[in-house]
């Protein structure tokens, strides 16, 4: 079972890595939260998007993502709630006095949890991310290898371990390069003006896509 050869497994690397270092729209949450709220609120959209990544993994293996490649009214559909998710979350940062965004949470919740539920909901309502790993991973489905759905979730599953190796550095120079400036309210009113609009530009961004 999952029987590979070196061939494989370099041609699938080569492509989860540039897939990993792409801009997108996870990523662009990843970074902005951390520049916002620094390396905490960083490693938390992070997990929170490596998460939402997994429901896409699951959902590709279990062939529900196929629904929505087929289905113009279901793609439309999570399109709109994601896109009116990411523009909520922008407009709640534009309105948001400085330095309040990533530490207002409901009265038990704490900053971090609330920033990786973000993530999540970043990632599960982003139609085209389900299409990619319904597009992406089939190609890398070895006949005989093993059952087609271990295998589609064991290759999504490693696109996100991919990622562990590569977004935490990203966090971490983030959090060092603007470490000290969060601390100072003009600065962070300029950190919450800037997220807010990056979350509104990647809601309409998401909006006007085809698919």
């Amino acid at each position: 079972m999952f029987d590979y050869t070196a061939l494989h497994w370099s041609g699938f690397l080569t492509a989860a890595v540039l897939l990993n270092l792409s801009p997108g729209p996870d990523m662009a949450f990843i970074l902005g939260q951390t520049l916002r709220g620094g390396r905490k609120a960083g490693f938390a959209a992070m997990t929170g998007v490596w998460t939402g990544a997994l429901g896409h993994a699951l959902f590709a293996a279990a062939g529900l993502s196929a629904l929505l490649a087929s289905s113009a009214l279901a793609f439309a559909l999570v399109k709109a709630i994601g896109a009116a998710y990411l523009i909520f979350l922008g407009l709640k940062a534009l309105r948001a006095p400085g330095g309040s965004f990533v530490s207002e949470a409901p009265e038990g919740l704490c900053p971090g949890w609330q920033v990786w539920r973000q993530g999540v909901f970043v990632s599960l309502l982003n139609p085209k991310v389900a299409i990619f790993f319904l597009a992406f991973l089939p190609q890398f489905v070895v006949a005989g290898a093993g059952p087609v759905w271990a295998q589609l979730f064991l290759h999504g599953f490693l696109v996100i371990a991919v990622a562990a190796l590569i977004e935490p550095p990203l966090v971490l120079i983030g959090a060092t390069v603007t470490r000290g400036l969060r601390d100072r309210p003009g600065v962070g009113r300029w950190l919450d003006r800037a997220l807010g609009t990056l979350l509104v530009g990647l809601g309409v961004r998401l909006a006007l896509q085809q698919r």
